[in-house]
């Protein structure tokens, strides 16, 4: 059984907590509010038109088998809903994952995901044996680029044309990476 980290605290008023079905509605109308924003870089914005269905992005994730399912977590500052992070695409066999997150615009810039992210590291290299964290980010996405630039993750290169955004449009992405040796306390 895959073990669980249900409630961080980032800092005195942010927490991350294990997705939950109560989560759904809150992240649709975060969507919902800032289309625009969260859309120019969020490819499935566009494919989030009701509360169905976020209701059922969460049902998938919380219903995937054992083996398969995601640590998925909702970030709420002072029980308000601010956005989502969690692992994607997870290779236990090599031991490495992928860490996605986006985050409602009135939370940036204020040091919330750089913690949401350094909490999955460490919960990723202690509690999962990962020896591999990626991120990748869209090349014009700069927030999201200084998330792993400040945490010394290592830059790779680009996948050209690596994610499909709103419009039909490509997208090359930069991507980074953490090993657990570039983590370990010197």
């Amino acid at each position: 059984m895959m073990k669980m980290i249900l409630n961080t605290n980032l800092n005195d008023t942010a927490r991350l907590h294990a997705l939950q079905p109560t989560d759904a509605e809150d992240i649709f109308r975060a969507i919902d509010s800032q289309r625009d924003y969260l859309g120019k870089w969020l490819p499935f914005v566009e494919f989030t038109r009701s509360v169905e269905d976020s209701v059922q992005f969460v049902t998938e994730a919380l219903e995937l088998p054992e083996d398969k399912k995601e640590h998925l977590f909702a970030i709420r500052v002072n029980d308000s809903f601010a956005g989502l992070i969690g692992f994607k695409d997870t290779d236990r066999m090599n031991r490495k994952t992928e860490i996605g997150y986006w985050l409602c615009e009135p939370y940036q810039g204020k040091g919330i995901m750089t913690a949401a992210v350094k909490a999955l590291c460490d919960f990723a290299f202690q509690e999962l044996n990962m020896n591999r964290i990626q991120i990748k980010c869209a090349v014009g996405n700069e927030p999201s680029k200084r998330i792993p630039r400040r945490l010394g993750f290592t830059f790779e290169g680009i996948e050209r044309d690596g994610e499909l955004l709103t419009g039909g449009i490509y997208t090359d992405i930069e991507v980074y990476s953490l090993l657990k040796l570039d983590a370990a306390p010197q």
